[in-house]
């Protein structure tokens, strides 16, 4: 499989050609249900690593100064330069801490910072200029680079023991996002906040442009990505840990074969999702911790006409041995999930914090529309969560499109949740009810509130205890 447009990659001089995955996306209603697992085994098995020549690039060899005064863009860039020269390796970031503006990931460059090392960010925008082609809440744009960035690249990696600290606090880069009810970061006048270009942007995907003329580079306020692959396949992220990120953390796009690994996302931050797959095929993410201040997961496929124009689904995703601490929600799909979302496992992962809103939460609505099926959780640990499992179709603009979402073949196995607010809040539209979602040999121990159930044609419960008791779909809005 090929991902789309090939023309408009080697319009801008990308050349790029996608390697040939093996076949087992497919329609998960024409698996059976013991196939399951077996297809996530060969997701695994089937997503590809990159691998580098043994060459190694210290940015110290190329002048990169430490002690996090001197900016060491120029360098990093040489050292990349070198090492693309040299036919790939490591672009090594020794101990200490190096400021720097934007980094433009080449094939076969593996950046790897060592233990000790620290990578400062810039909070300078123009430290991320001239203007890169990338996606900002699902949308297309032209807008500040990532501050680590690859478009159209094979066989990159970002590994290491070390830090990177992409700079933004409550006076940097999170102010851009303007007045809001959890705002701790300082508050800028209006014209400072990204409402502007956010409310533009959105017209410009509605009216149909070409994303290269919707230019949101400085100025705009648009807060960039901190680790963005764009087009490209074979990624490792691996080791890592981020903080302090001006927007998402980690944000492959169109991209094939992602491995993201032993990585810490730990940013509080307004938009901080830890890890956003969007519109990609084959990923793996295994081993993370995520205490963010939005979604730990959120996968996604495109916002509205751009999600749809492009029409690329996020499938074929495995999320298994990880922590969830803080965030709006553990494992989410949506809300920019326009070109749909397919075959997702999650495995053996915890959850637990009195500020995690969500374990599982599916967001969208009639603009957003997109098909949601063939999601597999199971062995899940809850400590304490506000919702257990939240589908909503009302996020936002709600029942204002024509573009009706489809949720359904969802099946849950082995959920444990010490302690919820609420076991269920599942909310579909009267025309577009919410089908399939199973569970089977789940415990809710405590729950404060009756759960909501709106327009759920069919939620089968097997062995499903809440409050101790054994209860079925009819029940749960009286407990």
């Amino acid at each position: 499989m090929t991902l789309p447009r090939r023309d408009f990659i080697k319009a801008l001089g990308a050349g790029l050609v996608l390697s040939q995955l093996p076949a087992c996306a497919g329609n998960p209603k024409t698996r059976a249900p013991a196939d399951d697992w077996a297809l996530a085994d060969d997701i695994v098995r089937n997503t590809q690593l990159p691998s580098f020549a043994e060459r190694d690039f210290p940015i110290t060899d190329f002048g990169a100064v430490p002690g996090g005064k001197v900016l060491n863009s120029d360098a990093i860039a040489a050292a990349i330069a070198a090492c693309v020269a040299a036919g790939g390796g490591r672009v090594r970031v020794p101990q200490g801490r190096f400021l720097t503006g934007a980094i433009h990931l080449k094939s076969n460059v593996n950046l790897h910072l060592d233990e000790g090392a620290v990578l400062v960010f810039s909070p300078n925008p123009d430290h991320y200029l001239p203007a890169v082609f990338t996606r900002w809440e699902g949308m297309e744009m032209m807008g500040l680079s990532p501050l680590i960035y690859a478009y159209g690249q094979s066989n990159i990696a970002v590994t290491g023991q070390g830090i990177l600290d992409g700079g933004a606090d409550d006076n940097t880069w999170w102010p851009w996002k303007g007045p809001h009810p959890e705002g701790h970061w300082r508050q800028d006048p209006v014209a400072q906040t990204q409402k502007a270009a956010r409310d533009q942007l959105q017209q410009e995907v509605l009216a149909g442009t070409d994303p290269r003329t919707r230019l949101h580079g400085k100025g705009s306020f648009l807060r960039p990505a901190f680790i963005q692959p764009y087009l490209c396949q074979k990624v490792l992220i691996e080791g890592v840990t981020l903080v302090n990120s001006p927007f998402w953390l980690l944000h492959p796009v169109l991209c094939q074969s992602v491995t993201v690994r032993g990585v810490t996302c730990r940013s509080h931050g307004p938009n901080n999702d830890g890890c956003d797959p969007e519109c990609c095929d084959h990923v793996v993410i295994e081993g993370c911790t995520f205490d963010t201040g939005d979604d730990c997961i959120a996968i996604k496929s495109g916002r509205n006409e751009d999600g749809r124009r492009v029409g690329q689904a996020c499938r074929n995703l495995v999320v298994r041995n990880c922590d969830m601490k803080d965030g709006h929600g553990g494992l989410v799909l949506g809300s920019e999930i326009s070109g749909g979302v397919y075959n997702v496992f999650l495995d053996n992962c915890r959850m637990d914090s009195p500020e995690l809103e969500r374990a599982f939460r599916i967001k969208t609505n009639a603009r957003r529309g997109g098909t949601i099926e063939g999601i597999r959780i199971r062995n899940l640990q809850v400590g304490q969560v506000q919702d257990a499992i939240s589908i909503n179709f009302f996020y936002e603009e709600g029942q204002q499109g024509r573009f009706l979402p489809q949720v359904r073949d969802i099946h849950i196995d082995n959920l444990v949740v010490r302690s919820a607010q609420r076991a269920f809040y599942l909310r579909g539209f009267a025309s577009a009810p919410i089908e399939g979602v199973t569970l089977s040999n789940c415990r809710i121990d405590k729950v404060a509130a009756p759960s909501v159930l709106e327009n759920v044609g069919k939620l089968e419960l097997n062995n499903v205890r809440v409050a101790g008791k054994v209860v079925s779909a009819t029940e749960l809005e009286a407990l």
